[in-house]
């Protein structure tokens, strides 16, 4: 080779194949892995298409944590010549020789590598650091287009409460943890790892549910000590005051008939309750704590003929949407003898309508 890259590499075998990983200068991502969808068929490319919405959010996780940022490795398929080194002594650590003219295809990490792309553009400082990079011998381009699929069909996504759980960043994950786990009838029966639940699971609720229903309270407000405190006391209240759950804790009630024969472990009414939370946290003159007991007058009976069409089809199952949330706060709020501001009448009007 007259010209070629040069990077130190571990060799491994895979499959009675050797790969290399590489460690690979953020500046070179876009001379090495340019426009690789120009070696690929148009029938390939759906596949292979960027989510550009991703891009600026990645980017801005980089830039946002320039001191702590972290990626797993690229994995990419190399068509063209290229020779390992070892290093004296050692058969597996040493020099990746890669000729200039071969091609470089990522299989695996092309959204990280555009946001890195684009941050490198914001913050030059970037270009001298490195990414892993798992290369392979490209053999041809089914063998790639077969190694893109196997990478990408067996990723498992982490759940978002699994996320919300180990997110010290996000200042409402880290409320909405302490918040669940300082009341002792969610902190129970919340699970902390699944966004969805089996019809026998010993939880009724997930962390994501709690977290979406705190955005629905807080909005756009910031989160701090006052905005914990006043969700702390929110929950509470809520927790103390829904009697199907105080008749769960007090063993009136089984898990089974909760779950079968009332409305209020569903996801639905978290998002309900989420939006009950912000009248609350708008209106500080009202006195919480009494204002909230009042739900203890709801019927939670799925068999209510306030629930049906507003948050259970005719068929028994649950309408999960923005409008049946709504629906359902309202519900809470006429009992409760909250006036239903415009923004509220707007959904019960569209609803009366539809009937």
């Amino acid at each position: 080779m007259d010209f070629c890259y040069r990077f130190p590499a571990v060799k491994g075998l895979q499959a009675g194949k050797p790969y290399y990983i590489a460690m690979i200068p953020l500046r070179l991502l876009g001379r090495l892995f340019g426009n690789d969808d120009e070696y690929v068929p148009p029938e390939y490319r759906a596949q292979r298409r960027l989510n550009t919405a991703r891009i600026p959010v990645i980017k801005d996780y980089i830039l946002d944590n320039r001191d702590s940022y972290v990626f797993s490795a690229l994995a990419a398929a190399i068509d063209g010549e290229h020779e390992f080194v070892a290093s004296d002594g050692s058969g597996d650590l040493g020099i990746l020789e890669v000729s200039m003219d071969a091609r470089f295809m990522i299989v695996d990490g092309q959204h990280r590598k555009a946001s890195i792309i684009e941050a490198i553009g914001e913050d030059e400082s970037l270009s001298t650091e490195t990414i892993s990079v798992v290369l392979y011998e490209d053999k041809g381009l089914e063998h790639s287009q077969q190694m893109f699929t196997d990478l990408n069909k067996h990723a498992v996504k982490t759940s978002n409460s699994i996320a919300e759980l180990y997110d010290s960043r996000d200042a409402l994950a880290v409320i909405t943890r302490r918040v669940i786990g300082d009341i002792e009838f969610f902190n129970q029966y919340t699970d902390k790892e699944k966004d969805i639940l089996g019809k026998f699971s010993s939880n009724f609720f997930t962390l994501n549910t709690f977290y979406k229903a705190n955005k629905k309270i807080l909005k756009r407000a910031e989160c701090d000590d006052s905005t914990e405190e006043f969700l702390k006391r929110y929950w509470s209240a809520i927790a103390k005051h829904i009697v199907p759950w105080n008749e769960l804790s007090n063993k009136v009630l089984s898990k089974v008939d909760l779950r079968e024969q009332y409305i209020v472990t569903q996801a639905i009414i978290i998002q309900a309750l989420g939006v009950l939370g912000n009248y609350y946290f708008m209106h500080s003159e009202v006195d919480l704590e009494q204002s909230v007991s009042i739900i203890a007058n709801v019927d939670w009976l799925r068999s209510a003929d306030c629930w049906k069409d507003r948050v259970i089809r005719a068929n028994g199952k649950i309408i999960n949407s923005t409008d049946a949330a709504r629906l359902a706060c309202n519900v809470i709020k006429m009992v409760i003898g909250i006036p239903l501001d415009n923004e509220d009448q707007s959904y019960e009007d569209k609803f009366i309508k539809g009937k």
